[in-house]
């Protein structure tokens, strides 16, 4: 077993939690303590009744999540989230969170493991939230149909499917970016126009984003919040499992969305 704070103190340094700036629900690093040990890690998107309960299945008492214990704000803890909380203390259980900066990091972030799945090279920063930069953008010359094809294979692959905007057969993609989760927005439709991105690849986004995608020729991926967002949890797990000689676990709790 290895000290709770010890991992704590590593994956806050690793993933800079206190440099980047994030979402008030984040509350990004350790959210709740065990009584100070840690035998197996387990990795979960999102903190949910299914996720905690496949965690104490798997035994495992530090489960590292995307989307915190805090997503939704302040709620009163009865019904569900009492019984939740009542599961992780009763297992000793922790729970660590990291949004935005797992989102971002260069070696285990969410943007730029997506960007391997789909065989592209990122070379540059996109999606800037408060000064920081969250998705990847690159260069490349294929076909998008191609792009799609991949993205609709990972996305089945974690329980969703990939939808992308209407295109011709034989459109190249030249210049690409990727912006994981609800990666489609106004901001980063301009950002894409401003940088000559002509795919957008994204977990989710409203409707409007897909009209004015086609007036703006630019074609956008709908691979999966959920899924798009499986890759940075999973390897930071193994990360830590392997540095510190412990088990690990990817908890799957598949949204379809």
């Amino acid at each position: 077993m290895t000290a709770t704070s010890k991992i704590v103190g590593y994956l806050d340094t690793l993933l800079e939690i206190s440099a980047i700036p994030d979402y008030p629900g984040a509350v990004n690093g350790l959210q709740l303590a065990n009584k100070g040990d840690v035998r197996k890690v387990a990795a979960s998107v999102d903190f949910s009744s299914r996720s905690v309960s496949r965690a104490v299945d798997e035994k495992a008492n530090l489960l590292i999540v995307h989307h915190g214990m805090f997503w939704n704000g302040s709620r009163p803890i009865t019904g569900s989230a009492y019984d939740r909380l009542r599961m992780l203390l009763d297992n000793d259980v922790a729970v660590y969170a990291s949004h935005l900066p797992l989102d971002r990091h260069a070696t285990f972030g969410n943007n730029v493991l997506l960007s391997h799945e789909l065989g592209l090279t990122p070379s540059g920063e996109f999606a800037r939230y408060k000064g920081i930069a969250i998705g990847v953008t690159g260069e490349t010359s294929v076909a998008t149909a191609d792009i799609v094809k991949k993205a609709g294979q990972f996305a089945r692959a974690q329980g969703g499917n990939a939808i992308a905007t209407p295109f011709s057969q034989n459109r190249q993609t030249t210049r690409w970016a990727i912006c994981t989760g609800a990666g489609a927005s106004s901001e980063t439709l301009q950002e894409a126009t401003e940088a000559g991105i002509d795919t957008l690849i994204v977990g989710e986004g409203p409707h409007w984003t897909a009209v004015e995608a086609e007036e703006l020729e630019i074609v956008i991926i709908y691979a999966g919040h959920y899924a798009t967002e499986t890759l940075g949890v999973a390897a930071l797990a193994e990360h830590v499992a392997e540095k510190y000689d412990l088990e690990w676990t990817m908890v799957q709790a598949p949204t379809g969305l």
